[in-house]
C-alpha cells in the first residue's frame, strides 16, 4: 500500500491517499468537490537496480519516532551517482532531516534498505565516518576553543591522516579569526566554521544540511563555489534545503519531500522548461516610455509583430518567462516552502 500526498488542482487543498503500486483511483477534493484521477506509480519505478555508479540506494525507506502518531518518513526511494549533487528539498517537517540522519545512522529502527558507498548501512560501523563528512544545520562548536583547536580536536579522531584545519580555514576565509574562541564568533562565522570541519577527512560523501543559512552574499558564493570544486573533484554532495536559489544553483537533480513522501526527483532545468510559460517578454522603449509585450516561443522567428518590434525600437531586455523551483514546488504539492 502506497501512501501519496497530492494537491487540487483548483483551490491547491492537500489531499492524502492510499492505493497499491499500477492503481488508478478516482479522487474528490473535500474542499471545492474537483474530480480527477490518479495513477500511482509501477512499484518497478522505486526498485532501481543499483550499480556501481551509484553512491546511494534508498529503497522504501520507512522510519517513526518512539511515541509518534504518524510516519515521518513514508516508502522513500531514490538513488544517487557518485559525482551527483542531489537536493532533498521541502517544507520544514516534511522529513528532509529524519531522512538524512537515518542514512548517517544517527536513527535506528527504520525499515527500507540503505546501501552506501558500496555497502549495507547496516554493516557499516564507526568506520563510516571515515568515508563522509555532515554539516548539520545547527552549527556545534566547543565554544571554549579556538576555531584551530575545534579542528585540530576533530581531525584527532580520524584514523588517516586529514586535510591541515590550516588549510580548510584559509578556504572559508577564517584564518585570521583561527586563534579567537568560538563563543565570540557571528553566526555567520559558526556556519563557516561547522562546514570547513565536514571537510576535514575529504570525504567520498557529503552531507549538507541548509549549508548557507545566516550567510551574507559573499560568504554564500564561496561556501557554494567550495561545493562545486568538491564536485568536480568526484565528490558525492546530499544536499538538504528548503532554499530553491541554492538548488537551483547546486544541484544535478532534487527530490520534493512533503508529509514524508517524495513526491517528485527531476533535474532543476528539466523542471523549470516543463512548468514554465513558453514566451518571451520584451521590454522596450517607445517615445521615451518602457513598455513591455509577450510572445509566443513557437515560430518566433517569423512572428511579424515580434520582428517589426525588434526593428523599430530600442529593446531594453529579452527573457523568457521561466518558472523558479519555488514555483515548481507549490503548483506540484501546492505547499510553499517556509
Amino acid at each position: 500500500m502506497i501512501t501519496q500526498t497530492i494537491a487540487c488542482p483548483q483551490c491547491k487543498n492537500t489531499i492524502t491517499i492510499q492505493g497499491n503500486p499500477g492503481e488508478t483511483i478516482n479522487v474528490t477534493c473535500p474542499l471545492c468537490a474537483t474530480k480527477g484521477v490518479f495513477r500511482f506509480p509501477d512499484e518497478s519505478i522505486h526498485r532501481i537496480t543499483a550499480t556501481t555508479d551509484t553512491a546511494l540506494d534508498v529503497q522504501d525507506l520507512t522510519f517513526v519516532y518512539p511515541k509518534a502518531g504518524k510516519k515521518a518518513v513514508k516508502n522513500v526511494s531514490f538513488q544517487i551517482k557518485k559525482g551527483e549533487i542531489f537536493g532533498f528539498l521541502g517544507p520544514n517537517g516534511a522529513g528532509k532531516s529524519t531522512t538524512q540522519k537515518v542514512i548517517i545512522g544517527l536513527l535506528k529502527g527504520y525499515n527500507g534498505n540503505i546501501e552506501m558507498l558500496g555497502k549495507n548501512l547496516k554493516n557499516w560501523k564507526t568506520d563510516l565516518y571515515e568515508q563522509i563528512g555532515v554539516c548539520f544545520e545547527f552549527p556545534n562548536h566547543y565554544q571554549k576553543l579556538t576555531a584551530l583547536e575545534n579542528l585540530e580536536l576533530f581531525s584527532s579522531f580520524y584514523k588517516h591522516t586529514t586535510i591541515d584545519p590550516n588549510e580548510l580555514l584559509t578556504m572559508v576565509d577564517l584564518d585570521k579569526d583561527a586563534n579567537q574562541r568560538v563563543s565570540s564568533y557571528s553566526k555567520g562565522m559558526k556556519t563557516k566554521l561547522n562546514f570547513a570541519r565536514a571537510l576535514l577527512n575529504n570525504p567520498q560523501m557529503l552531507f549538507l544540511d541548509e549549508p548557507t543559512t545566516g550567510l551574507d552574499p559573499v560568504s554564500a558564493r564561496q561556501i557554494k563555489n567550495i561545493i562545486h570544486e568538491k564536485k568536480k573533484a568526484g565528490t558525492t554532495i546530499f544536499l538538504t534545503t528548503h532554499n530553491m536559489n541554492d538548488a537551483d544553483e547546486l544541484c544535478d537533480r532534487v527530490g520534493f519531500m512533503v508529509d514524508g513522501s517524495l513526491v517528485l526527483i527531476e533535474s532543476p532545468k528539466d523542471l523549470k522548461i516543463k512548468h514554465g510559460k513558453k514566451i518571451i517578454r520584451v521590454e522596450y522603449l517607445n517615445n521615451g516610455e518602457i513598455l513591455r509585450e509577450e510572445f509566443s516561443l513557437d515560430n518566433l522567428g517569423s512572428n511579424p509583430s515580434f520582428l517589426k518590434l525588434l526593428n523599430s525600437n530600442q529593446v531594453l531586455t529579452i527573457h523568457t518567462q521561466e518558472a523558479t523551483l519555488d514555483d515548481v514546488f507549490i503548483k506540484v504539492t501546492g505547499r510553499q516552502l517556509k
